[in-house]
């Protein structure tokens, strides 16, 4: 198969030849139709998080069910599915006390003593994130990936599998947001919009969206933000604080920078919580006031919006198909696997909120 392959750090993505194995048990091949460019692979492309290498990066995908190994019940040649990073056992502490999404049990993966599931001329190629979505086919366990109903499109579905799920999963699942409540959300990309469009849907009486692109500013009203504060013009937490009465009583953070996380802490009022959803460089540290913890003001952690996905992401289908989720609105581009490289190098400059890759092109 055609893969989109990391061999050196800073380096483009080389589209390469890849084999990949047969499913054995609870193990699926999928026959990828569509995957998101996301933030989160360019920092593995930038070096701002490690991964061996080479690898096949890419995570948020949706595909159709081509084969399964045995035991596996769940789905069968022919399903369309959404796959999830947030690979689960089922019976591990974790998983038992309802958070699958830490769930790091490496027997969802195969062992070194195992044939590896992809490979090129004879050595192994690592799998990312147990996904490896940048490939014309994916080999994943059953418990990475969800049946869904078969009138969705597929690459709106395949937002549905990290974008979505991130940032509309941190509002609801982790945050838990009460309906009413003021609510501020710095970076309006994929995820950023996911996390506005969450609120909106779960009764945030309003929401601010903070980004440094008017572009993505008037798409954060589409998504149902209230307000929008131009960063690149005035000091966001002044002017969140000026807008509030003193604050808001959630923030989230959608872009993994030090300097935004540190605002999302501080434009919150008296018991705000904070949360960040994104990734924040290996090594950097958050700095916050020590007399802020004294207001009862709480910064959190989301991985992967805290999700249960085999529930959560047949409800986003149906929001989507009944017109409350905004997917259309968020793709910029649907593009080719040779593509790839162009589509990081957009993101870069801050110019789309999502690229997918189509793998009918």
């Amino acid at each position: 198969m055609k893969a989109a392959v990391l061999r050196e750090i800073g380096q483009p993505l080389t589209i390469e030849d890849v084999a990949v194995s047969l499913p054995r048990a609870h193990e699926v091949l999928i026959r990828t139709a569509a995957v998101g460019v996301c933030h989160s692979d360019l920092h593995y492309i930038e070096g701002l998080y490690a991964c061996p290498k080479p690898t096949v990066l890419g995570h948020e995908s949706a595909g159709i069910v081509e084969k399964v190994g045995a035991e596996v019940s769940y789905v069968k040649p022919g399903d369309h599915v959404i796959t999830c990073l947030s690979v689960f056992c089922g019976h591990c502490e974790y998983c038992t006390t309802g958070r699958p999404y830490s769930c790091q049990n490496p027997e969802t993966g195969r062992s070194d003593e195992q044939e590896p599931r992809l490979s090129q001329n004879g050595g192994p190629m690592h799998q990312f994130y147990s996904l490896s979505s940048f490939a014309e086919k994916m080999l994943v366990h059953e418990h990475a990936l969800v049946k869904i109903r078969k009138d969705m499109p597929l690459d709106r579905a395949a937002l549905i599998g990290c974008a979505v799920t991130t940032g509309f999963g941190a509002v609801t699942n982790t945050a838990q947001i009460e309906v009413g409540s003021t609510v501020a959300v710095i970076g309006c990309g994929g995820v950023g919009l996911s996390a506005i469009n969450g609120a909106a849907i779960a009764g945030a009486g309003r929401i601010i969206a903070v980004d440094i692109k008017g572009s993505k500013l008037n798409l954060a009203k589409h998504f149902g933000a209230t307000d929008v504060v131009d960063a690149s013009r005035t000091d966001p937490v002044e002017a969140i604080k000026d807008m509030t009465n003193g604050g808001v009583e959630y923030s989230f953070e959608a872009l993994g920078l030090k300097k935004t996380s540190e605002q999302a802490f501080r434009m919150l009022r008296a018991s705000g919580t904070a949360t960040i959803i994104g990734m924040v460089p290996e090594g950097q540290m958050i700095e916050v006031s020590g007399a802020d913890l004294l207001s009862d003001k709480k910064l959190q952690g989301s991985n992967m919006g805290s999700n249960h996905f085999r529930v959560d992401m047949p409800r986003f289908v149906d929001f989507y198909l009944a017109g409350k989720l905004k997917l259309d609105d968020m793709i910029s581009r649907r593009i080719g696997l040779g593509q790839i490289n162009e589509a990081f190098a957009e993101m870069k400059r801050g110019e789309v909120a999502r690229s997918v890759i189509m793998f009918d092109h």
